[in-house]
């Protein structure tokens, strides 16, 4: 599909068939999101000052990847990896931290674009809040364009409680929710 497809085709989609995506098809979309080029250390998306602010996290339930049990994984960009954050289906718990959105529990997957200000505000001060959103919003997009090239649906939420979602994957204060981005395959 060509980008100029993928474009027009992009929708917000807010209903999934619970069919598992593949591996490659994940791998695809966080290589999207915040991956290296082969290249060079840069990202695939643009970032004030190459701070990287944003760490991405997936949170799937059984079966809903191949090969992959239920869990919390967080996505390591410099090679290209996914490590268990926390075991267990949390889908339902994200689903409830984002003011009841069923969907997000239906998906097999949630992508949450999480970010570190810091990394950035250490080098542009209070601005560099702006550049975190842009990043994150650069970073949506490519989501929203690669799951429609892989025939996926997709749908950017930011309507939630940023503390619960916090809560709900365990993280450390310094990593603030930005958007939840369940991934799957139209109902």
């Amino acid at each position: 599909m060509s980008l100029e497809e993928a474009i027009a085709r992009r929708k917000s989609i807010r209903y999934f068939t619970p069919q598992p995506i593949s591996q490659w098809q994940l791998s695809q979309i966080l290589w999207a999101a915040q991956g290296t080029s082969e290249t060079s250390w840069n990202r695939t998306v643009p970032s004030a000052g190459a701070t990287y602010p944003l760490e991405i996290f997936v949170v799937c339930g059984a079966n809903c990847i191949e090969q992959i049990s239920e869990g919390i994984y967080h996505y390591h960009p410099e090679n290209h990896s996914l490590t268990l954050h926390h075991q267990g289906d949390m889908r339902l718990e994200l689903a409830r931290a984002a003011l009841g959105q069923e969907f997000i529990y239906e998906a097999p997957i949630d992508i949450v674009i999480c970010a570190v200000y810091e990394r950035t505000l250490r080098q542009y001060g209070t601005r560099g809040e702006r550049y975190v959103h842009m990043e994150a919003g650069h970073a949506g997009q490519n989501v929203y364009l690669q799951a429609t090239a892989l025939g996926l649906a997709t749908v950017a939420i930011g309507a939630f409680h940023d503390e619960s979602v916090r809560e709900v994957l365990q993280l450390d204060k310094q990593y603030k929710p930005l958007y939840i981005m369940p991934v799957g395959r139209l109902a």
